[in-house]
């Protein structure tokens, strides 16, 4: 049903001002100093993520953060997902493996898998409209590689207003496009796991205005755990070209690119494990941070495809995405302070997903197996295409002033069809030799239970639905002296059109009967109105309150009717925050206080509960970066209280949101001695619930990357990284009865060298 928003006030920014301000002018730097303020942070580079008009940090209302291309490479990172926990205020976890990781920020929930209230794109458009897409998450059809020129993430903000379903944040990855030229040639190699793999780039001028890019990698090897198979097997290739002109009446530039990934990488799941009053505990033989449970016993699978026949499935394949997408980019100065920016992209995606999720703990370990449903997943469909068209006008407003108006229309088709059948196996209880054995124990090769019964039946699904957005937004932003003001908003409206389909358990069939038709509209007006007022050079505040919603797409399917006959749920976000930006004396300083609110409604797979809760969450966002000689170090802290406010089940009214820890942390100190350079990434939690009902602790950690770079001449250098250092075991997430749990991947370790050119 749709639920009345509760809007933040203006009182309630104001209220969070006078802490804001206390801390602010407590770094403020002492005379004749601000000329020496380092910009560790790059407070003067230029945000294009989610703001209307181009201008640097220190002017914008917002809470955004970069990296990039030689911090990305340092992090330690081997996914998109796990280089966001180096981002403070975001809470990515990145224990899935290449894709399918869980993100949000600020406390916003994470009650669904995937990215529901952050949008995370690629140069400014959306990978998916949607980011909780069951199984087919958008970090999937992403891989940061040479490509990337720097990383943008917006928390909060403007984000409601220009982009669709993202009020919590936009993660945008930005590639390179040859307007410098160079390039290198990278060779990574697994030292503890099987891992070969190559990265390339290169970027150069076409003269006369003119520059391309091109870039990619491939890779063979087992994954970051001890499979003992290639189970990550491809690569991606993306390429652009750029023409800029400079006339008298018209300049600006035009860029097509072009991206084809083809890439498998193996699905990391919970593992079994067992729960003592209240603590987690781990089964003999089943490391979670190694355990891997498709071994060469369980080989194939056989499932039912859309079109009603028996199809064999790799079960090595596990994370199978394909995507290729062709783009066209442009931004023009008509003249007059009149500009105009179009993005488009059209994208074909599709593939599988494979991954063992256990269905029990086997009797708390005494069993000799336990029963696993293999997630067997077949993404039919996920194809889109974007096209965000922007006109701005900037013109004299005031004594002094200056006004920029922008009017925009997004316009957005996602597809979603896929195809569910989950058969059962049971399997001994070795982490990464786990054997297929029947009832009685004894060896085999089949399923104790095909995807007819699985669950009572209850996710032997079919579906194909197309959801098509069309959001028209406008903006206002002035500026005079040290003040800056702006206010947008937008106006999403989407529609619904296709069908779901459910299995027949006795007749073992797709039943015809059960086709449902999907056929909705819903619509949600989103604001945000935000002021940013500089002291000084080196000194700003800023302030701000939003609105914004995010649409489900699948989430909603075997539910509700949905063939408009009931009002559509939406997942909605008030937010304000207050916040502070200083430099000085080798530091620099991001300081934001936030509140936000969440109502929304959910599907969860693994329980097959739908729910509907209220949230609220409020805490203090940090970042930092300090520079001294060849010391380096960039840090963040969040502190977060968030509470569940209200639910259909009473019981947890009041609790912490599942997996909240009230407190993370970022560090990443870096040293340099002549030719040598010494660093790590340490990213801390504390506790926190593995339920909503907060019976089940999962206990703080530290996971530390580090690396040591040489190098070899100006040209070439050779690099040691760990990813896990010192092997911990952090749990990013447990099943709310306690049976299974999923940790980080734990300790690995690569070599690699790099040629410049």
């Amino acid at each position: 049903m749709q639920r009345q928003a509760v809007r933040p006030t203006a009182a309630a920014a104001l209220a969070l001002a006078p802490l804001t301000l206390a801390m602010a002018l407590a770094f403020a730097p002492r005379p004749g100093q601000a000329q020496e303020a380092a910009d560790g942070l790059q407070l003067d580079q230029v945000v294009v993520t989610g703001s209307s008009t181009r201008s640097t940090k220190m002017k914008q209302s917002l809470s955004v953060s970069s990296m990039d291309g030689e911090q990305l490479s340092k992090s330690g990172a081997t996914s998109a997902a796990e280089l966001l926990r180096a981002v403070p205020g975001v809470r990515s976890e990145s224990s899935g493996g290449e894709g399918n990781a869980n993100i949000t920020v600020r406390g916003v929930p994470l009650s669904a898998g995937g990215s529901r209230y952050v949008q995370i794109q690629e140069d400014g458009l959306p990978l998916l409209l949607f980011g909780d897409i069951a199984f087919g998450t958008a970090d999937q059809f992403l891989r940061a590689d040479a490509n990337t020129e720097r990383l943008e993430v917006l928390r909060g903000g403007s984000a409601s207003t220009l982009a669709s379903n993202s009020p919590g944040g936009l993660v945008n990855f930005i590639s390179k496009t040859g307007s410098e030229q160079g390039g290198s040639l990278g060779l990574t190699a697994g030292l503890d796991r099987r891992l070969w793999r190559i990265d390339a780039d290169y970027g150069a001028s076409l003269g006369k205005g003119g520059s391309f890019h091109l870039g990619g990698f491939q890779r063979i090897g087992e994954g970051g755990r001890p499979t003992g198979q290639n189970l990550e097997s491809g690569g991606q290739l993306k390429a652009n070209i750029t023409q800029k002109f400079q006339g008298t009446d018209l300049s600006g530039y035009v860029r097509l690119s072009l991206k084809a990934l083809d890439d498998k990488t193996p699905s990391l799941m919970p593992v079994p494990v067992t729960v003592s009053n209240g603590k987690i505990n781990t089964i003999a033989g089943i490391d979670p941070r190694s355990a891997f449970f498709i071994t060469p016993s369980l080989a194939r699978d056989l499932s039912f495809n859309k079109d009603g026949a028996y199809t064999a499935s790799n079960t090595r394949d596990g994370l199978h995405v394909k995507s290729t997408a062709i783009g066209f980019e442009s931004g023009l100065e008509l003249g007059n302070g009149l500009s105009l920016e179009e993005k488009f992209r059209k994208s074909s995606n599709s593939g599988r997903f494979i991954a063992l999720f256990p269905a029990d703990n086997a009797n708390n370990g005494r069993a000799a197996f336990f029963t696993g449903t293999l997630f067997n997943t077949s993404l039919d469909n996920l194809d889109n295409v974007f096209n965000d068209l922007k006109l701005s006008k900037t013109f004299a407003a005031g004594d002094g002033g200056k006004a920029t108006l922008v009017g925009g229309l997004f316009y957005g088709q996602q597809n979603v069809a896929q195809t569910w059948f989950w058969n059962q196996y049971n399997l001994t209880l070795s982490g990464n030799n786990a054997q297929v054995v029947d009832a009685s124990g004894k060896p085999t090769s089949a399923a104790v239970a095909q995807g007819w019964s699985t669950w009572g039946g209850c996710c032997t699904r079919s579906w194909d639905v197309q959801y098509t957005q069309t959001s028209p937004y406008a903006a206002l932003a002035w500026e005079r002296g040290p003040l800056n003001l702006d206010l947008s908003l937008r106006r999403d409206e989407q529609k619904a059109h296709g069908y779901t389909l459910a299995g027949d358990n006795a007749a073992q069939r797709w039943d015809a009967a059960s086709q449902q038709r999907v056929d909705y509209k819903v619509a949600h007006t989103s604001y945000s109105l935000g002021a940013n007022f500089a002291l000084s050079r080196d000194l700003a505040l800023f302030g701000r309150a939003s609105n914004g919603v995010a649409f489900s797409a699948d989430r909603l399917l075997y539910g509700n009717p949905l063939d408009g006959s009931v009002p559509i749920a939406v997942n909605e976000i008030d937010q304000v925050e207050a916040g502070a930006k200083w430099r000085g004396q080798g530091l620099s300083l991001f300081a934001t206080l936030f509140n936000a609110r969440t109502k929304e409604s959910n599907y969860e797979v693994t329980t097959q509960k739908f729910t509907a809760n209220k949230y609220e969450a409020s805490g203090l966002e940090l970042e930092a970066a300090y520079a001294i000689g060849n010391f380096r170090l960039n840090a963040g802290a969040t502190f977060t209280h968030a509470r569940i406010q209200a639910s259909n089940d009473a019981s947890v009214v009041g609790k912490k949101p599942r997996r909240q820890a009230d407190f993370v942390y970022q560090l990443s100190p870096a040293y340099s001695l002549g030719d040598v350079e010494l660093g790590a990434a340490l990213i801390g939690s504390g506790k926190s619930y593995g339920d909503d009902g907060n019976s089940i602790t999962m206990p703080a950690y530290t996971v530390v990357n580090a690396f040591v770079n040489y190098q070899l001449n100006a040209k070439t250098q050779l690099s040691l990284s760990a990813n896990n250092l010192f092997n911990a075991l952090a749990y990013t997430e447990i099943e709310g009865d306690g049976h299974a749990a999923r940790a980080l991947t734990g300790r690995t370790l690569r070599a690699s060298v790099k040629f410049e050119f």
